[in-house]
């Protein structure tokens, strides 16, 4: 691939574009496996838990936008998905949209 410098410099190009929401990503990864590390959790429980972390918090960086809110903030965001954990992050979700459309 080095003889090939156009594909590097558009993955740099991509990269540069779409760091904020990979980064969340990751964030919310590590966050979430050390949370359930320190809290005593299995192995198991870290396998699936924290890739569903980073899931939901790129999934969520790309609707920053939706709401209005800057897309640069996503890695903060990824912070508080991988902080709250994937219950935690439906609850608070569910009462946000519930309040939102106007449901009990």
């Amino acid at each position: 691939m080095p003889e090939r410098p156009d594909t590097w410099a558009w993955l740099a190009a991509w990269l540069e574009q779409h760091w904020p929401s990979l980064y969340s990503g990751l964030l919310a990864v590590v966050i979430a496996a050390l949370r359930i590390m320190y809290g005593g959790g299995t192995w198991r429980r870290i396998a699936i838990e924290a890739p569903l972390c980073g899931a939901l918090a790129l999934a969520a960086s790309h609707g920053l936008s939706l709401l209005g809110i800057a897309t640069s903030t996503a890695p903060f965001f990824g912070g508080v998905i991988g902080l709250l954990g994937v219950e935690g992050t439906r609850s608070l979700a569910k009462r946000f949209f519930n309040h939102k459309v106007g449901s009990p």
